[in-house]
This record gives C-alpha cells, sequence and structure tokens, in this order.
C-alpha cells in the first residue's frame, strides 16, 4: 500500500530511486487542454487520461512528476478532480515515485496549515511548493509534517525572477537570505529548494550556502536551460537534484503515440543523466 511507503518516502528512498533509475528527472504535468490531442478530448477526464498515459509510459524514466495546480484549478471542480485521480493513480501504481504538488502557497500560520493538510494528507503529495516571503511562520505549518517535503523557492528561473531576489541588501542578494535564514528553521533538514536552471552560473555560490539540500531545477529544455551547465556546479555526493522537463517532454508528440513519444524524450534526457551520474561515480 502506499500508505506504508508514503510514511518513508523520504530524502533517502529518493536517493535511492535516483541510483536505481540512473536518473534524476522530474516530468512537469501541466496539462492544457488546447495542446493535448483532440482525440483525448472526447474522453470523461481527457486531463486525467492524458496524464495515465504520459504516467505510464515514463515512470521508468522519472523519479518525480509534478502536477502545477494552476493547470487544474483553471478547469474549476473538474480540474481538480483530475488532480486528484493523478495523484491517486500514481500512488497505488508507482508508489516509488516522488510527488510534488507546485501550488506555490504561502500565508499566515494557519492557512498555511490547512494547505499543508489539504496537499499532504488530503492529496497525499510528498511536497509542496511554497513562497517563502512571508517568513518563518508561513512555512514551519509546513514543516511540521513528518516525512514531507517543503520545497522553497529560491531563485526562479522566470524573466522577472531577479526583480526582487537578485535585490542586494547590506550583506547579499535576497534569494541567498532567503537560503541562510531558511536552513535555521525548524525542521529545515525537510527543505528543498527551487533554482532555476536558466541560473546555471549561480549553482556555485548556493551550494555553498546549501551543500546538503536538493534543490528542483526546472527551465532544463523548453525555457532554454542547459542540463551539463546545472550539474557542472549543482551536483553533490548524493546528486542532490530533481530536473524538472515539462512542455519537452509531454507536448513532443500530438498524435495517437503521443504517450510514446513523451517516452522517448524523456529517455534522452535519462540517457544523458546516467551519462553524468556515471562520470560523477
Amino acid at each position: 500500500m502506499r500508505n506504508s511507503l508514503f510514511n518513508t518516502m523520504n530524502k533517502q528512498e529518493l536517493i535511492l530511486q535516483i541510483q536505481k533509475k540512473k536518473s534524476f528527472l522530474c516530468i512537469g504535468l501541466d496539462v492544457d487542454l488546447t495542446k493535448i490531442p483532440t482525440h483525448l478530448l472526447t474522453k470523461e477526464d481527457p486531463i486525467f487520461e492524458f496524464n495515465k498515459q504520459i504516467i505510464d509510459a515514463t515512470h521508468h524514466l522519472a523519479v518525480a512528476y509534478k502536477p502545477n495546480t494552476a493547470f487544474y484549478e483553471a478547469y474549476g471542480i473538474k480540474g481538480w478532480q483530475a488532480l486528484e485521480k493523478t495523484i491517486n493513480y500514481i500512488n497505488a501504481n508507482y508508489p516509488e515515485v516522488f510527488t510534488i504538488a507546485d501550488a506555490k502557497r504561502g500565508d499566515i500560520g494557519n492557512t498555511s496549515t490547512m494547505y499543508a493538510k489539504a496537499f499532504f494528507e488530503d492529496l497525499n503529495f510528498d511536497s509542496v511548493t511554497v513562497a517563502p516571503y512571508m517568513g518563518s511562520d508561513s512555512v514551519e505549518p509546513f514543516l511540521a509534517f513528518e516525512n514531507k517535503t517543503t520545497i522553497l523557492l529560491a531563485l526562479t528561473s522566470n524573466k522577472g525572477g531577479l526583480d526582487f531576489q537578485g535585490l542586494k541588501t547590506d550583506k547579499q542578494e535576497i534569494y541567498k537570505e532567503v537560503l541562510e535564514t531558511a536552513i535555521t528553521w525548524k525542521n529545515s533538514e525537510n527543505l528543498m529548494f527551487v533554482v532555476g536552471a536558466t541560473k546555471a552560473e549561480y549553482f556555485e555560490e548556493i551550494r555553498q550556502i546549501v551543500p546538503h539540500h536538493f534543490l528542483l531545477v526546472p527551465g532544463v529544455g523548453a525555457q532554454g536551460g542547459n542540463l551539463q551547465d546545472v550539474c557542472k556546479y549543482g551536483l553533490n555526493k548524493d546528486c542532490g537534484l530533481l530536473i524538472n522537463s515539462s512542455r519537452g517532454i509531454i507536448y513532443a508528440g500530438n498524435d495517437e503515440n503521443f504517450a510514446k513519444t513523451a517516452k522517448k524524450e524523456a529517455l534522452k534526457l535519462q540517457q544523458e543523466m546516467e551519462a553524468i551520474l556515471n562520470e560523477n561515480n
């Protein structure tokens, strides 16, 4: 049962999956009904059907899946039901896979507790992305959940990411302040950090602050991030990276063989990752 494994889906379990699959690939399930193959639109739940076929085709190549909740919330209750069916399907059929709710939550303490319960207890995700702007009392309610991971936004890959994250205090850039402060919080060993692949030149300094934490890295592929550059500065002894690819994999094909095409694209990344892992022992 997923529930028994769920209690052990921690950092060590994730490392074991990386070693077993020779992969640190995370696939983003950002489903847009205007982009999925049209033959799926006749299905009762086209979002779930799309996800199911992608997951079945790629689960042996990926160690994590990351649905972006906005792509489900946009379709109202049907979208939320598709998200629930998707996470239930992963948990029931591929319990070894690490699941990420890309929800970017963060609010005052009691509200954050409710957000955490929604994703950790009701939907049974392993982790959730959280914005740090409101400080420790907005993040620690997530960290209070045992054997769950809180993924804090640190340095994002979007064009405007440095508008605030790159501003300097008297001491250093704000994203570095976020990293240094977050690792002082209670249960900070349960933190991961989002660092965009398009900011590869920053990884060396980031690793000086958080040498042992995992980094979730979006931006490889469609957004222009380079895997080799990220790994050059971002890898640690445990790998320490989850490289996310969304559009480059899930929308690689647009016909009835879309899942096979997605598998081919995922395999390309996995093989590149395997070579990097072998090179770095």
